[in-house]
């Protein structure tokens, strides 16, 4: 399946998450990139049991934030489960890591528009 990367001006799409091919960016630790908008990329991350990012993710200039679908992701001392958004304003940085595996859906605002 090829995903666009952004959605159209006047267009309506709707992707099956699962259809589209995800990325290893390391052990256990897998991306789908979806179709964003301008200025904004978009993504669903899973990370099989006892996996962390596999480097310090700094964001510098820009934000990010992620929604946990399912599973618990661990940032810090703090455990996000199902239904938590969590949000990253510039000059943050985060390494995040699940013990139990861990679904979520999530937005970098660090796109050039």
């Amino acid at each position: 399946m090829i995903t666009p990367e952004q959605v159209l001006p006047g267009q309506t799409l709707s992707v099956d998450v699962d259809g589209v091919p995800p990325v290893e960016l390391g052990p256990g630790v897998h991306v789908r990139m979806l179709p964003g908008m301008p200025g904004i990329r978009t993504w669903v991350i899973d990370l099989a049991p006892g996996a962390e990012w596999p480097d310090l993710d700094v964001h510098e200039t820009y934000g990010e934030a992620y929604f946990v679908v399912s599973g618990e992701l661990i940032e810090g001392d703090r455990t996000h489960g199902p239904g938590t958004y969590v949000a990253f304003g510039p000059k943050t940085s985060h390494r995040p890591r699940t013990e139990t595996g861990v679904r979520a859906f999530g937005f970098n605002y660090d796109v050039t528009a």
